[in-house]
């Protein structure tokens, strides 16, 4: 991602968000045995959100009508906030090398949770759709949690929160959970950056930027930042959310399908 082309994309609210991140906002923190389950999909085909994809998570199962993700929402990458309480570097630290000349460590770190995501086996659209909320809205393939287009009290996010970002887009919380608001860059580098990245809590996929050889934009996308039609795991259609390089990033407005739920422990 061209970090130039991020500040672009936030300039018109850098004034409006020297505020308190979400990095150190409150508001911000966010069964049956495995099987891989089968059934009806989303609207335009079939087929279920792909087990296997998720490698990075400490399990994942089908329960019923509900596909059941447990992470610990330690990355599988490096970054500068693997430190202690006390700033020091512990296993899993690497120096920031991202291309943001203005990156700016916040003062929170990575440490392990347990978060369990019961999503729908079988994502249906809403017929009144749900505001995402602040904190985890979603989940990465590598257990990483997937945050909205917004910093503490849904004001959008500013240059205070994207020069914390590391060299891979997250930074944790003041609840210190790591997540993404943006382009996942470690995922789209190391599996494409048209992959299956992820999946939000009403079921549906997320992909990388760049489908059928053309990099989206919102303009290409829904007001909830999504589409109907096929991928590679859903070769015959299913809607799917986007990461795009401009707002909403990740998702727009609010759930495109019926969310399930998730917990912090």
């Amino acid at each position: 991602m061209n970090w130039n082309h991020i500040f672009r994309a936030v300039s018109a609210l850098a004034f409006t968000t020297l505020m308190v991140s979400c990095g150190d906002s409150p508001s911000e923190s966010g069964g049956s045995s495995p099987s891989t389950g089968q059934g009806s999909g989303s609207t335009g085909g079939s087929g279920t959100l792909p087990l296997d994809a998720f490698y990075n998570v400490a399990n994942i199962y089908v329960d019923g009508d509900e596909i059941v993700i447990e992470t610990t929402d330690v990355p599988d990458h490096g970054s500068p906030y693997f430190v202690d309480a006390s700033g020091t570097p512990v296993t899993g630290w690497e120096d920031y090398t991202g291309s943001n000349p203005q990156f700016n460590q916040n003062f929170n770190r990575i440490a392990a949770k347990t978060v369990t995501f019961r999503i729908p086996l079988n994502p249906t659209p809403a017929t009144v759709t749900q505001t995402t909320p602040l904190g985890a809205m979603g989940v990465a393939v590598n257990g990483v949690l997937i945050f909205n287009q917004y910093a503490a009290g849904f004001s959008p996010l500013g240059l205070m929160e994207i020069n914390s970002f590391d060299q891979y887009n997250g930074h944790p919380t003041g609840q210190n959970q790591y997540h993404y608001h943006i382009e996942p860059l470690y995922l789209t580098d190391t599996l494409g950056v048209d992959a299956l990245i992820g999946v939000l809590m009403d079921g549906y996929p997320v992909y990388g930027p760049m489908e059928n050889g053309v990099t989206l934009t919102g303009g290409d996308l829904d007001a909830f930042h999504g589409h109907t039609g096929p991928t590679p795991e859903y070769p015959d259609g299913t809607y799917h959310y986007h990461v795009t390089a401009d707002t909403p990033y990740i998702n727009g407005d609010g759930f495109h399908g019926v969310p399930g739920t998730v917990t912090n422990n």
